[in-house]
C-alpha cells in the first residue's frame, strides 16, 4: 500500500510545516524544485500523493504536471496545488493537466489532513479496482484465446495444413498491425486492438469445416465449379460464427473474426470475393490477413504444391500474381517480412 507523500515547494517554511502535519501517518519525501520532485516521481513506486507549489526554481508545478501526464502517473497519484495567489487561468491550467484540488497558503492543517487523507483513501481504492479489473481482462483474454485456438484447431482434423497455418497466420497478422501502426499513425491501434486482431485472425479459415473432403484435400487444380465452393468457406465461416451463443467469444474477437473470416479473400481492385469489395471498402484487419494468408500458403507444402521460397513469395506478391494489395500494407511487408520470415 502507497504510504509516501511527496512535498514539493522552493519554500523550506512551507515544507517544514506540511511534513510536520503528515509525519504521523505517513513518510515523508521532500523536493525544493520540479526537477527534484519528477526524479523522485519516477524513481518511486510508493508516492500515494503530491503536494505541489506552482512557482519554482529549474521546472515549476505546471511542466511537473505535463510530465506526470506523458507518464500517465497522473491517473494514479493524486496531485494537490499549493499556493498563496496565482492567476486563475494559471489554477484553470492545473486542473486540466490533472490536479484534484487547490491548497491555499495559510494552511488549515486539521481541515488539510482530512482533505488529503480521503482522496488518498479513493485513490487507493480505485487502484485496487483496477488492478482487479486488469486481471479479469487478462483471464477473459486467456480463455477467448483457448476457446479461439480450439475452434481453429477443428481445421486439422478437415485440412491436413491449416492446424500450423492458422497459428503462423496470428503471429504475421500480430507483426503487420504493428508495422502499420508504426509506419501509418491514422491507424493507431492500441495494442489490445492488436492483440484481439490476431486472435480473431485465427478463424479465418473455420469455415473450411463445411468444405467437401474431395475438394479441400484434392491435390490437383480445382474445376471453377469445384473452385465456387470451395470460396463459400469465407460466408460458411460466418454462420458458424452466427450459431455460437452470445457471449462466448469478446465481442470485439467476435467483431474481427466475422469480417476477416468474409473478407480475407477480397482484393484492393475488387476482384477478391465473396462481396467485391475494393480499396478502403475492406478493413485493415481484413487486408493484413489477405497478405498474412496468402505469403504463408505460398511458403507452406499444400496437396498441390511444393512450398515456394520466401524470395519466390514475396516476388509474387509484389508482381500481383495473388491479386492486388493495398499499397499502404505491401510497403509494411516489405519493411517487416524478415521478422516473419524467421
Amino acid at each position: 500500500m502507497k504510504n509516501t507523500i511527496l512535498i514539493v515547494d522552493d519554500m523550506e517554511i512551507n515544507r517544514v510545516i506540511l511534513a510536520e502535519g503528515f509525519k504521523d501517518e505517513y513518510q515523508i519525501v521532500e523536493a525544493e524544485n520540479g526537477k527534484e520532485a519528477v526524479d523522485i516521481i519516477n524513481s518511486n513506486d510508493d508516492i500515494a500523493a503530491v503536494l505541489l507549489d506552482l512557482i519554482m526554481p529549474v521546472m515549476d508545478g505546471l511542466d511537473v504536471l505535463k510530465e506526470m501526464n506523458s507518464s500517465g502517473i497522473i491517473n494514479h497519484v493524486p496531485v494537490f496545488i499549493i499556493t498563496a495567489s496565482n492567476t486563475e487561468q494559471t489554477l484553470v491550467d492545473a486542473y486540466n493537466l490533472g490536479a484534484v484540488d487547490i491548497i491555499s497558503k495559510p494552511f488549515v492543517m486539521n481541515f488539510l489532513k482530512c482533505r488529503i487523507s480521503s482522496v488518498i483513501e479513493l485513490y487507493r481504492h480505485r487502484n485496487e479496482l483496477e488492478e482487479v479489473v486488469a486481471e479479469q481482462v487478462k483471464t477473459l483474454n486467456r480463455i477467448n484465446k483457448s476457446m479461439v485456438e480450439t475452434l481453429a484447431s477443428v481445421i486439422e482434423f478437415r485440412d491436413c495444413e491449416s492446424g500450423e497455418h492458422v497459428k503462423r497466420i496470428s503471429g504475421i497478422t500480430e507483426i503487420l498491425m504493428n508495422a502499420v501502426n508504426e509506419m501509418y499513425p491514422e491507424y493507431n491501434y492500441t495494442p489490445l486492438e492488436i492483440e484481439k486482431i490476431s486472435m480473431a485472425s485465427i478463424l479465418h479459415d473455420v469455415g473450411k469445416i463445411a468444405i467437401p473432403d474431395g475438394i479441400l484435400n484434392k491435390p490437383g487444380r480445382l474445376t471453377n465449379e469445384e473452385f465456387d465452393i470451395m470460396k463459400q468457406h469465407t460466408t460458411k465461416g460466418c454462420e458458424i460464427l452466427e450459431s455460437m451463443p452470445e457471449g462466448i467469444l469478446d465481442k470485439d474477437v467476435y467483431k474481427y473474426s466475422y469480417d476477416i473470416c468474409r473478407h480475407h479473400h477480397e482484393r484492393w481492385d475488387g476482384r477478391g470475393y465473396p462481396d467485391g469489395l475494393k480499396g478502403e471498402e475492406i478493413s485493415i484487419w481484413a487486408q493484413i490477413v489477405a497478405v498474412a494468408d496468402v505469403y504463408d500458403a505460398l511458403t507452406s507444402p499444400r496437396v498441390y504444391k511444393a512450398a515456394f521460397t520466401h524470395e519466390k513469395a514475396v516476388e509474387m506478391i509484389f508482381n500481383g500474381e495473388c491479386g492486388t494489395f493495398n499499397p499502404k500494407m505491401l510497403e509494411a511487408f516489405k519493411q517487416s517480412m524478415d521478422k516473419f520470415k524467421r
